[in-house]
């Protein structure tokens, strides 16, 4: 490999003769580890019209480097960095330096509390045999070919104003054009690109609508719920009400008076996958209506009923406004692509632009033009079509294996979804289960982070299936059945 030659700087302040200079130069570079044995350097004609001194002298340097052994000669290829070269010193670890900061006084707020927002799941899941993670992408069932030449047409000199300019606060067109147009009358809602926000994943779209809706307010959360949504509404220091869920969901009665936003996942509720029955969703926007509510609607997971049509989103029965609609390509194509909406009326998606580019200004405008062109060209409807047939598949796989070995399942997607909610023998902590498990090479997701207050249970979990092959899914519960079992430490 070659040394560019812009690598090469000769500091005005250092002291010597020019071609103590270019010496001192290139063994700096080789004592601190920039340039590696068996590198070439740039020839000593380039070098010196590059540095604006004459060839000799760039040529006096090379050959006193290549006496004292730190370059090698190879005929008429060049210069290279000797193999004999000095190695790097080794200056060990740093040493811990004294931090007279006292953070606990200079930190004005904190948002490090609480659990991580990877739940849990290790960073490694992929060398585990029996993955039952929930949320990962399955790269098998991936359109990766088709994925790689959006990405190149959406470099390409058509589309350069895209990819290069700052867009200050807008978003691509032709991806809002195809949600207005594509996605979202799928599930019942037409809106105009005024009422549609481009984000940075479902993540990012809870976050504008808490700070702008959420902030000091009354708001009312599911319990159990995604528990980031937590964190970011105690950031925003929001009065939290927990309204326990129940097999159908969110009781809209059990909303408190004195409420201003509710947030709910009605289509598979988070983590239960209980789906909100349409008598209910009519009831839950008469009850915003009665409290002068607004209501956050994540629909995480629509994309994912393979068995059923979903249930009608909140947002396309809302008559008054007051739903406020956030979805997601995670789940869909791939959760690194933190690609999300937000649906709303239009003097909530001004401030919620508004707010987003003061922080992030937009998301990247290749990333939403790639995404455009998968959309636009039909391979997004086929990738969700394989994926459909894939869990359906899998979830057939599991429920039977779930049944034959009398494990209890507190939750499952109508419609379909990619996982199921499973409950343990009373006084098992699934924490200490998940731990267990680990040794023999199967994930589970323990569930008693998706609680809050006084209903915190540690005897659930969640077992996904989209990240794990059909043959193996009998093996992996075969081995979760066993250790609930044999109850060994998992009290």
């Amino acid at each position: 490999m070659a040394i560019p030659v812009e690598t090469f700087h000769l500091s005005p302040s250092a002291q010597g003769t020019l071609q103590a200079r270019i010496q001192q130069m290139v063994a700096e570079g080789i004592l601190d580890g920039r340039f590696q044995r068996g590198e070439k350097l740039p020839s000593t004609r380039k070098l010196a019209r590059h540095l604006g001194v004459s060839r000799i002298t760039v040529t006096l340097a090379y050959t006193e480097l290549l006496a004292n052994d730190y370059l090698a000669s190879r005929g008429r290829s060049g210069y290279f960095v000797s193999e004999n070269a000095p190695e790097p010193p080794d200056f060990g670890t740093p040493p811990d330096r004294a931090d007279r900061v006292d953070w606990d006084e200079a930190l004005a707020q904190r948002f490090a509390d609480g659990p991580p927002l990877g739940m849990g799941k290790p960073a490694d899941w992929t060398r585990y045999k029996y993955p039952f993670i929930y949320g990962q992408a399955d790269p098998t069932l991936f359109d990766h070919a088709n994925w790689r030449l959006c990405a190149m047409q959406a470099l390409g000199a058509r589309n350069f104003d895209a990819l290069t300019q700052d867009q200050f606060d807008a978003d691509d067109p032709q991806l809002v054009s195809f949600i207005a147009r594509h996605t979202l009358p799928r599930r019942g809602i037409l809106a105009r690109p005024s009422e549609i926000l481009i984000t940075l994943g479902a993540q990012n779209a809870l976050w504008l609508a808490a700070q702008i809706l959420a902030t000091g307010r009354d708001v009312a959360v599911e319990n159990p719920c995604y528990p980031a949504l937590r964190q970011i509404l105690r950031q925003a220091r929001s009065r939290l009400s927990l309204v326990p869920v129940d097999e159908e969901g969110l009781p809209p009665e059990a909303v408190p008076r004195g409420t201003r936003v509710i947030f709910t996942t009605p289509s598979h509720q988070c983590p239960t996958s209980a789906t909100l029955p349409l008598p209910r969703r009519m009831a839950l926007l008469d009850r915003a209506a009665e409290l002068g509510a607004l209501i956050v609607e994540d629909d995480y997971e629509f994309e994912m009923s393979y068995l059923t049509p979903p249930s009608p989103a909140l947002k396309s029965l809302d008559e008054d406004g007051r739903v406020i609609y956030v979805g997601s390509f995670s789940k869909s194509l791939f959760p690194g692509l933190r690609l999300g909406y937000l649906v709303g009326s239009e003097p909530f998606i001004r401030e919620a632009r508004a707010l987003r580019a003061s922080v992030l200004r937009h998301p990247p405008g290749h990333v939403q033009r790639t995404a455009a062109h998968f959309l636009s060209l039909g391979h997004y409807d086929a990738l969700v079509r394989r994926i459909g047939k894939a869990l359906a598949a899998r979830r057939a796989v599991m429920e039977e294996a779930v049944a034959r070995h009398g494990l209890r399942v507190a939750g499952r997607g109508a419609h379909g979804g990619s996982s199921l909610w499973m409950e343990a023998p009373e006084g098992v902590d699934s924490g200490k289960l998940a731990e267990r498990l680990r040794a023999e090479s199967v994930l589970i997701e323990p569930g008693a982070h998706f609680f809050a207050g006084d209903r915190a249970s540690q005897r659930f979990y969640r077992l996904g299936y989209s990240s794990i092959p059909s043959e193996r899914i009998g093996d992996g519960v075969s081995r979760i059945a066993g250790m609930l079992d044999s109850g060994t430490g998992l009290t």
